[in-house]
């Protein structure tokens, strides 16, 4: 895998995240999808962790991390956060 290249030609690492996540989630097109990438210092605290966000409503959020960079993250861990 090319983690310099991302496997959908034009799209960024954040775009290809928020498609994955309306498609895995089945959301529509209005729900707002944060991704955001965080480095971390602190003692006991990775490194590097993606954060999805998923705004559904006024108050409703469901967020979902993995401790990869964006780059890094496949399909497949994508889909392994909805079950």
């Amino acid at each position: 895998m090319d983690l310099f290249r991302s496997p959908t030609p034009g799209a960024s690492p954040a775009a290809l995240l928020k498609r994955w996540t309306r498609e895995i989630f089945g959301l529509p097109e209005d729900t707002v999808v944060v991704v955001t990438e965080l480095h971390c210092a602190e003692p006991g605290c990775p490194p590097l962790e993606t954060v999805i966000a998923i705004l559904e409503s006024p108050g409703v959020t469901r967020q979902y991390k993995l401790h990869k960079a964006m780059r890094e993250i496949s399909r497949q861990d994508m889909e392994n956060l909805a079950r």
